[in-house]
């Protein structure tokens, strides 16, 4: 998952990453930030793509974006009832782009600390294969962001259920979790790996419950307001449709 599990009671929300790493003293926040920006350089570099930058600009610009994010000390004033952190996070890249000839240097402080290992090569293959140019920037923003998160929760069951001795079932059963259609039936499925249709039919329904409970602990990690919590999901869902 994209949130690593809070130690010493440490807050695992994106927005407390955030107001905690605006304290130089506080290096627990700035490591969960720099776990954040982990998270979401994909959907920050695809956005500077659609902004019209090459390749190269795109990867040197959002990589000093991230390490001119960690590094500032005015995050503390960033201001959580503003709106939501995807929301916030868009419009601090947008206008660090914007300056970017003030902030030319931005990825060399800390003596070279690149936060995250960005490599285009590897982005731009993810890139070309995005929709086509008629989404604007903003929009394939939030797209990848909703991609991404679902990409997150799912690892996150998958991993709970290899756990469980059930990654064979999870395999099969992935495509119901992901809106698609089973390529066999629950009764082929259950003969695959010796369980019956019924069984399988209740696991299906635990995969699908526990997903719904991931989904909304990490979209609850990037809302202040966990009354939130559903208009995100909304509007998630209607990103990637």
């Amino acid at each position: 998952m994209s949130e690593h599990p809070s130690v010493a009671g440490f807050p695992t929300t994106h927005w407390s990453c955030v107001l905690h790493a605006g304290d130089p003293t506080n290096r627990q926040g700035q490591e969960a930030l720099e776990r954040l920006c982990e998270d979401y350089w994909y959907p920050l570099y695809a956005f500077a793509r659609r902004q019209g930058l090459n390749r190269e600009e795109a990867s040197d610009r959002v990589q000093g974006f991230l390490a001119d994010l960690i590094e500032r000390r005015d995050l503390s004033k960033a201001d959580p009832s503003r709106g939501r952190f995807r929301s916030f996070l868009k419009a601090a890249c947008s206008n660090f782009l914007s300056h970017a000839r003030d902030h030319e240097r931005a990825a060399k402080r800390g003596g070279g600390r690149n936060p995250v290992s960005i490599d285009w090569q590897t982005a731009e293959g993810r890139y070309i294969n995005e929709p086509a140019h008629d989404l604007t920037a903003e929009r394939l923003f939030e797209r990848r962001w909703a991609l991404d998160l679902l990409g997150r929760v799912l690892s996150q069951l998958e991993l709970e259920a290899a756990s469980d001795g059930k990654a064979d079932l999870f395999k099969q059963l992935q495509p119901i979790l992901e809106g698609n259609r089973l390529m066999e039936s629950y009764q082929q499925i259950g003969e695959s790996i010796q369980m019956s249709e019924g069984a399988v039919k209740v696991a299906a329904h635990r995969f699908r419950r526990r997903y719904r409970e991931l989904l909304r602990e990490e979209v609850g990690r990037t809302v202040a307001d966990p009354n939130e919590i559903d208009a995100e999901i909304e509007d998630l869902l209607r990103s990637v449709s």
